[in-house]
């Protein structure tokens, strides 16, 4: 005999009995709310997210990120965080590098063009650029980025053994190229480096020396390539991290990854869905 309350009193109830009565007031209870499975469908959706996320820590990028995912296949992050701890999958952690800018008081001053306002209506309005380090076994290789706000598209990466103006100035090369000459840039704000900017009609901007946050979008790049990249990866020559690096930008950044501010996009396929706009606004402008 087991004893078992209710709404209106307590009595006693056979093992058989008890568990007829149990039944009656799940059936009473009427079908579950929306958004709610069966224990059965939970169970199916348990296995095929332990699955899934071996699947996705096998990649090459080896991340998860379960409401992100294209699909239509959601699941909650408790949900993702169970699979994880029961198959033995760890996150990563991100370490703290020392910066690289270093104040030039000969250097022109320019003023804040952008005022912590990472946004941008269309493409070539604002971009914003920096330069980090990556260890390797043979030494540091220094990387300078160009990142344009509207989409968050790495326009350019290149890589160099010195953290100089000739590194500086090839991003800014590149990036132009990327985006058909200077013409077709004329007006930009680039919140970086680079005495090229005048010669291609860019409007320079800078922030303080030694704030992170005045360049909080470029520096958001760099932690993400921390994150996804160099804390999995240990690189015996430079070559090697730009290759790593490389496919990296091409096979999955640009094309793949989304961001909270594309509406869940990636680069391109925000600039692609954005292209009509932009063009009204250039003919408006």
């Amino acid at each position: 005999m087991r004893t078992c309350r209710t709404r209106s009193s307590r009595r006693l109830l056979s093992a058989g009995s008890s568990r007829r009565w149990r039944r009656e007031v799940v059936s009473s209870r009427g079908p579950a709310p929306p958004g709610c499975l069966p224990a059965g469908c939970r169970a199916r959706v348990r296995v095929q997210a332990t699955a899934r996320a071996r699947a996705r820590m096998r990649r090459p990028a080896g991340l998860l990120s379960a409401p992100r995912r294209p699909g239509g296949w959601r699941v909650s992050v408790n949900t993702v965080a169970d699979s994880m701890r029961r198959q033995g999958l760890v996150g990563r952690s991100t370490k703290r590098n020392k910066g690289l800018t270093r104040q030039d008081r000969m250097a022109p001053k320019f003023g804040d063009l952008l005022n912590r306002d990472f946004t941008a209506g269309a493409p070539n309005r604002r971009w914003v650029g920096d330069m980090t380090e990556i260890p390797t076994d043979e030494g540091k290789l220094y990387l300078a980025s160009v990142l344009d706000l509207f989409s968050r598209k790495l326009l350019a990466a290149p890589t160099s053994a010195h953290p100089d103006a000739q590194l500086a100035g090839d991003a800014i090369a590149m990036a132009t190229a990327v985006r058909g000459g200077a013409e077709r840039i004329a007006g930009v704000i680039f919140h970086s480096f680079t005495a090229l900017c005048s010669g291609l009609g860019i409007r320079q901007s800078m922030g303080r020396v030694g704030s992170c946050f005045d360049n909080a979008a470029a520096e958001s790049l760099f932690s993400t390539l921390e994150w996804e990249v160099l804390s999995r990866h240990h690189f015996t020559t430079r070559e090697q991290a730009r290759q790593v690096i490389g496919s990296w930008i091409t096979e999955f950044y640009n094309p793949v990854r989304r961001h909270s501010t594309n509406a869940m996009r990636s680069p391109i396929d925000h600039e692609n869905a954005a292209a009509p706009a932009a063009l009204d606004e250039d003919q408006a402008a």
